[in-house]
């Protein structure tokens, strides 16, 4: 489930944290990395990971995507791929893979 929110870091270090929370795993790594760059110095970074995850028999993704267009850092995280089958019922691993990244974050999260 996509979920959106700011957080009081920079996108740098906010960045620099997921990946650090993601790759803690034997299995996480960011996959692929693109980088939008916009007016007056703001930037759009969307980061892609993948981890095996036992539970759902397979790989699943990752994508991160953080912004400061408006001025703090917002994330956004949507976890897929874990499916099986004609339902993609993944026994809820993609939430697990997001969760690696609400949790790093929790402690910065604006409510």
């Amino acid at each position: 489930m996509e979920q959106s929110y700011h957080v009081t870091l920079g996108l740098d270090d906010c960045r620099d944290l997921i990946y650090d929370a993601v790759t803690d795993s034997v299995t996480g790594a960011l996959i692929g990395s693109h980088t939008v760059e916009g007016q007056e110095g703001r930037r759009c970074q969307v980061d892609v990971y993948e981890k095996h995850y036992y539970r759902a028999g397979n790989r699943l993704t990752l994508t991160v995507i953080l912004d400061d267009f408006g001025g703090g850092t917002r994330v956004r995280c949507i976890g897929g791929g874990g499916g099986e089958g004609l339902f993609r019922f993944d026994w809820g691993a993609s939430e697990s893979f997001e969760d690696v990244v609400h949790r790093a974050l929790a402690p910065y999260r604006i409510v």
